[in-house]
């Protein structure tokens, strides 16, 4: 049967699939001269390294531990337009927003005399800070793929550096001058990130090929210090070498020990006269000297000798070609494939390795634990990656996503709470909310869970019934005391943190995220038989309610009705000036109310009751995205209208597609029974997504919003957490193909499908069949097969997804007989 015959069959789709399939037949022979794409050569790892995208670069392997790319003047590690490049650091985070996000290890090969007087004055310890010894360098000739790195250095008489890497080793090739006699590889382990301040380090160079050491540094936003060890192996032999401290440098020394902001570091000089090219394979660890020499023996050496550049390389892209050939797409331009391409490799770096070779890792008790048979993961941004990323892990990496759930348990019985922000082997308590209970309640519904399902429960009804000790790293939801007993959080911007966020200071915007959190957890509760739980857990999923003001009224909308803070006494908050606007700071986080006023797709019904009904719901949907602005212009409308800045969080009123707070935002039409407006407003999202340095919308976030991208180009988003189910859209592709594990395909198809005009769902079969409901769960999901959207390019305002037979229920809402 051809894919037209088992489609839609209104009047609008067959002519237009009978066009499409004739355009199909003259293009054939077309098609088929066409070599294979290569995803690895589609990556553009510089999409996202401008206007704090917060992306790197540099070369890593899928959820690698280590990553080699440069050192600029920015804080997240580098930024595209950087001058200088300062080293290559072998630790980086993609997309995160806080400040201290690796670099650790800083290499940079030059050339000069080293010595008493020299280009590197030994007698002058200012001379070997990184940010002095600097090196300019071209964007011409600059490579990005997945898995393999390359940039020219102009200064030193020119220098290539290139970079690739495996999960736990990493290689890098410095090819010097055809005029240089003598080069030098400098290996700073006193500095790293720019505002990444390093406690203290030791070096020591062994032998004749390798250095190895340990830096101690403070991370993420004012965080706790933790430690990693490095050891770095060279294809040949140094001919002299040296390291430096706070006295300066001391040629032949092997040792060098500093505290912080001392510098310190070691430098290495090959002859270059028969050889221009040296090569380093290094490798980190968080847990011991033992575990970074493990992880480079493992990973970065093969039969006893070092792997070769290009042998890694090899390697690297060849498990990169793998990971990335798992979704196929067809249609759109090179453009498009790239920005797809490359926002499935930023979802494809983390959460980062944590456990060694040998299966050990750091807990959060500081001890020493081993994965045995498993990976151990680490570097959690849950209050980001609960709503997009961790669902696209889950369908389409299945054994890592249950490897996820087991380290999210590991990290509570060994820490004694559930993560908020997980760094390294601590908790960084940055960010509100209880992200961990939608995160893990997906990972249950996924199946990811399974056989710990009563464990997974019993952490999460410890984290949404208590609160964590008072010596206890973790603040959990610190909100609980007043949440529990009122139904909100109250708002106090005096309330003591044990880190820079807590939820008390955003009260109006914790409030929703627990009762959402709360929401899912019910699922959870019912899936499991737990009757008790669920009545209450599902009661305080709508306590969304209690923090909602029907009196608010945005005066120049004409709006009334918004989600408002309140005090602990239960009083409204009131500014200083008397009057409360739902366009202010005042608590939320990152965000507004009217960004904030969508968060409770829990309960659509009791949210449409709120604001007046389904027109009104809609009138404000409209206001909100600017939706008659999108008609006119989706190519260009949403950087005219919506928030533009990355950080402009507050007195906004309008869809921040930045940030996380308002992504689900764009389904809430068809939640309501207007999808065709959901793809009007996805498709004016996505011209925010380029093949450009600033081609990502605010920060990656740890893959979130390259994973938001995702679902929205491929036709299904996951909006309501824990319920498992995809709300349907229409496709940016024409053809998307995702391996599911075991064998399973999903197939979504959408003949004529075109990014960059205006199309809608004229119907959708499921297999074949009709399906007019507007959502597909993961239970149907789970076992691939083939979703076919017909596309129209009028507005189908009745038909398709606009009955209400066809939406969702929501889980939390109050029924009609007042019941569950």
């Amino acid at each position: 049967m051809t894919p037209t015959s088992r489609v839609p069959t209104s009047p609008r789709f067959r002519t237009a699939a009978l066009a499409f399939a004739g355009l199909l037949a003259l293009a054939a022979p077309l098609v088929q001269a066409a070599p294979a794409v290569d995803p690895v050569r589609e990556v553009n790892t510089f999409i996202g390294s401008k206007d704090d995208g917060n992306t790197f670069p540099g070369a890593s392997a899928p959820f690698g531990l280590i990553q080699v790319s440069p050192i600029g003047e920015h804080y997240s590690g580098w930024r595209y337009d950087d001058p200088k490049i300062r080293g290559f650091g072998h630790s980086f985070l993609s997309g995160a927003g806080c400040w201290e996000q690796g670099g650790q290890v800083s290499v940079l090969p030059v050339t000069g005399t080293i010595g008493p007087g020299g280009d590197f004055d030994t007698q002058d310890p200012k001379r070997f800070n990184h940010k002095t010894y600097a090196s300019r360098y071209s964007h011409d000739g600059e490579v990005g793929q997945a898995g393999y790195y390359k940039v020219r250095l102009l200064d030193y008489g020119g220098i290539d550096a290139e970079a690739t890497a495996l999960t736990r080793a990493a290689a890098e090739r410095y090819t010097f001058s055809a005029n240089a006699s003598e080069g030098h590889v400098l290996v700073n382990v006193a500095q790293a990130n720019e505002r990444h301040s390093v406690i203290g380090s030791t070096i020591d160079v062994v032998g004749d090929r390798v250095v190895e050491g340990k830096l101690v540094t403070r991370s993420f936003c004012g965080g706790h210090q933790y430690t990693t060890w490095f050891r770095i192996e060279f294809d040949r032999p140094f001919k002299a070498f040296g390291t430096w401290g706070e006295a300066g440098g001391l040629p032949g020394a092997r040792h060098s020990m500093e505290g912080e902001a001392k510098p310190n570091g070691a430098w290495l000089s090959f002859d270059t006269t028969k050889g221009k090219a040296v090569t380093a394979i290094s490798a980190i660890s968080h847990v011991d000297a033992e575990g970074a020499r493990n992880n480079l023996r493992s990973d970065g050496m093969r039969g006893g000798k070092l792997l070769g550049f290009e042998q890694m390389r090899k390697q690297a892209q060849d498990t990169w070609r793998k990971e990335l050939a798992s979704v196929r797409v067809q249609g759109g331009n090179q453009d498009d494939r790239t920005v797809f391409y490359t926002a499935l490799y930023h979802a494809l770096l983390q959460p980062l390795t944590g456990s060694d070779a040998d299966g050990r890792y750091r807990g959060y008790d500081e001890q020493i634990h081993r994965a045995d048979g498993w990976t151990y993961y680490e570097y959690f941004s849950l209050w980001d990656t609960y709503r997009s990323q961790n669902q696209l892990l889950a369908m389409l990496r299945p054994e890592r996503a249950r490897d996820i759930g087991r380290s999210l348990l590991a990290i509570h019985e060994q820490g004694g709470w559930l993560p908020r922000w997980g760094y390294a082997n601590f908790e960084t308590n940055v960010m509100t909310g209880d992200p961990v209970t939608p995160f893990m309640v997906d990972l249950w519904r996924f199946g990811a869970l399974k056989g710990v399902e009563k464990q997974a429960y019993a952490a999460l009804r410890q984290n949404a019934f208590e609160m964590p000790p008072t010596n206890s790293r973790h603040a959990g939801r610190s909100g609980n005391a007043s949440y529990l007993a009122n139904g909100f959080v109250q708002y106090d911007r005096a309330w003591p943190s044990k880190g820079m966020d807590v939820d008390p200071h955003h009260g109006g915007s914790a409030t929703l995220e627990y009762a959402l959190a709360d929401c899912s957890l019910a699922q959870m509760a019912d899936g499991l038989g737990l009757g008790q739980d669920v009545a209450v857990l599902r009661e305080r999923g709508r306590n969304w309610r209690k923090v909602w003001d029907a009196g608010v009224r945005d005066e120049e909308a004409g709006f009334e009705g918004f989600p408002r803070p309140r005090m602990e006494d239960g009083s409204w908050y009131v500014p200083a000036d008397g009057h409360y606007s739902p366009r202010s700071h005042h608590g939320f986080h990152e965000g507004t109310a009217w960004q904030y006023q969508w968060l409770a797709q829990q309960d659509v019904p009791g949210l449409v009751e709120a604001m007046h009904g389904v027109e009104q719901t809609g009138k404000r949907l409209d206001m909100f995205f600017a939706y008659d602005a999108l008609v006119k212009d989706p190519l260009h409308a949403a950087r005219k209208e919506w928030v533009v800045g990355p950080y402009s969080y507050y007195n906004q009123y309008r869809y921040n597609p930045n940030n996380e707070p308002d992504l689900h935002t764009p389904w809430m039409y068809t939640l309501i029974g207007q999808p065709w407006k959901t793809t009007t407003v996805l498709r004016a999202a996505q011209q925010l997504f380029t093949n450009a340095p600033n081609g990502v919308t605010g920060n990656d976030d740890l893959g979130t919003m390259s994973a938001w991208y995702l679902f929205s180009a491929m036709g299904l988003y996951p909006a309501v957490p824990g319920t498992g189910q995809f709300l349907l859209h229409a496709p940016r592709f024409s053809r998307v193909e995702m391996d599911l594990g075991q064998g399973r395909t999903l197939r979504i198809d959408a003949p004529g499908a075109d990014g960059r005009t205006l199309q809608y769902v004229d119907g959708v079969r499921v297999d074949g069949q009709a399906h007019a409901p507007v959502w597909l769960d993961w239970n149907r999901l789970q076992r691939g097969g083939r979703i076919e959207y017909a596309l129209t390019e009028t507005a189908p305002t009745t038909g398709w997804g606009t009955r209400a037979g066809d939406l969702p229920a929501s889980f939390c809402a109050v029924s009609s007989a007042g019941g569950q």
